[in-house]
């Protein structure tokens, strides 16, 4: 079974422009989308880390 460093993850988003991961090749939960990057853990956090920079949902901004 392979680590956790080497599964393939996408980063999501949701309509609260709010990010998380989720892993890569199953169905994505319901009030999700795709965000378009993909990687490993690291990788996908690293990315979330500079894009997602005001933790507030939308809705309070």
């Amino acid at each position: 079974m392979p680590g956790s460093s080497e599964r393939v993850y996408q980063v999501v988003v949701n309509d609260e422009e709010q990010y998380s991961i989720w892993p890569a090749g199953r169905p994505v939960p319901a009030g999700w989308r795709t965000e378009g990057t993909s990687g490993t853990e690291e990788e996908c956090v690293a990315h979330i880390d500079q894009v997602w920079v005001d933790m507030r949902p939308k809705s309070l901004r």
